[in-house]
């Protein structure tokens, strides 16, 4: 959540800020609940200060074996007490409803984020390779797939429903095949401990991560249990901080987690129904990188370069863009897309997202680190997929797609492929 703080010294400044991700602040609604707070605050401490004189009377009264005086002194100070009793209440009430008030405001977009509410307000930053030219039309992961026998959408449909595919076969190898080349790239290469956590988080880890009120909707809850099935496994992996205070010398930490991620698409009805690009379970190997504060930015660019590494392995032509404020999501600052080029759609879509969040995740999670004064300070965190891997399995198939309906390998892939080097047309 943002800095409470911000909103007492500079709501407008904020308000303004969110106005530019499409984001009302109710500054009136704000200001009303701080006069309370304000109000209950003071009338506490001016009946505490009443109850302390009155203590030092008690003991006045009793030194002159006044017992009389001192009774009644003392049923007056009980009554103060019983006041403050109600103060107490009354403030934490009031502070509950502060922080569900700014739990639900977004974070500020960073200062150079471009301003827009539409996906093609993203700015482009580069571009890597020029997309293939077939000699003949290229068809989509759908038609490769099915031809193939490695993607069953009506099996997966009789088990679970629209929105999941069945993988087979060599595609089935192929698609492990590539998470377990990211693994091994983010691992041995760039620095990343590999970890394997639950699929399942509490509500208290789904709320440190984003707002568990907000999306609740868009997440797959285990029925009579406060557990929620992961969108992706930042939510387990960066919770590792939660209310943690972590060693300045073990800055950085840098974790790769291969999971896979349960979405319910809630706010996607009717988008990208066609094959894989939006299933309802999915697999992605994600980046998390806990770092000091003075140098997320830095961390930020070198993650983007990290997931794009893997693109650049696999030689598949991509974008990276950066997000426009009304398309950046709940928690980040700052967010780069990465899209790679698809063929069978003409199309570059996103592949994966790559943000900073500043201390906007930490301060729900109290994730903090000892500063060089020994000081307690919020951390920064970022994450990005390092890919989505899924979508990885599709640009493959559509990019190195044959005339015969097969598939090439790509030569990062073939270690993992034993002794296929191409995927072949089904028989």
């Amino acid at each position: 959540m943002i800095d409470v703080q911000l909103l007492r010294t500079e709501i407008d400044a904020v308000a303004k800020r969110l106005s530019t991700r499409g984001y009302t602040l109710d500054i009136s609604g704000f200001r009303a609940l701080e006069e309370k707070r304000r109000q209950i605050q003071t009338a506490t401490e001016q009946l505490q200060s009443q109850r302390n004189a009155l203590a030092k009377q008690v003991g006045q009264a009793k030194a002159k074996k006044d017992e009389g005086q001192a009774a009644a002194l003392m049923r007056q100070g009980a009554e103060f007490g019983e006041k403050l009793k109600q103060m107490e209440a009354d403030n934490v009430a009031v502070q509950e409803r502060l922080r569900e008030f700014v739990s639900l405001i977004p974070n500020l977009p960073h200062a150079s984020v471009p301003v827009g509410t539409r996906p093609e307000d993203a700015v482009e930053q580069r571009r890597w390779s020029e997309p293939r030219k077939f000699g003949f039309p290229p068809r989509d992961h759908v038609d490769i797939g099915v031809a193939l026998g490695g993607l069953d959408f009506d099996t997966a449909a009789k088990l679970a429903g629209a929105r999941f595919v069945v993988m087979k076969g060599a595609v089935a190898r192929l698609h492990r095949a590539i998470a377990q080349f990211m693994l091994d790239t983010h691992t041995t290469e760039h620095g990343y401990t590999e970890v394997y956590t639950p699929y399942m988080v509490g509500g208290a880890c789904a709320d440190g991560v984003t707002s568990l009120a907000k999306f609740k909707g868009d997440l797959f809850k285990i029925e009579d249990r406060d557990l929620y099935l992961i969108p992706t496994s930042e939510y387990s992996v960066t919770n590792f901080v939660r209310d943690e205070i972590v060693p300045l010398e073990k800055l950085p930490l840098k974790f790769a987690c291969h999971s896979p991620c349960f979405r319910s698409e809630a706010g996607a009805a009717g988008k990208d129904t066609r094959g894989m690009i939006r299933n309802h379970q999915f697999d992605k190997v994600e980046l998390v990188q806990i770092v000091h504060p003075a140098k997320s930015y830095e961390a930020h660019e070198q993650l983007t370069g990290h997931a794009e590494t893997i693109l650049k392995k696999l030689e598949l032509p991509h974008r990276v863009v950066t997000v426009c404020t009304g398309d950046t999501g709940f928690s980040s600052a700052k967010t780069y897309d990465i899209e790679v080029w698809l063929p069978g759609q003409n199309v570059y879509r996103e592949i994966s997202s790559c943000s900073n969040f500043e201390a906007f995740q930490a301060r729900r999670m109290q994730a903090r680190f000892r500063n060089e004064k020994g000081k307690p300070e919020l951390v920064h965190t970022l994450n990005g997929s390092g890919l989505a891997v899924g979508r990885t399995l599709i640009a493959v198939m559509e990019n190195y797609q044959r005339a015969d309906g097969g598939i090439d390998i790509p030569s990062a892939l073939l270690p993992y492929m034993g002794p296929l080097k191409a995927i072949g047309p089904a028989r």
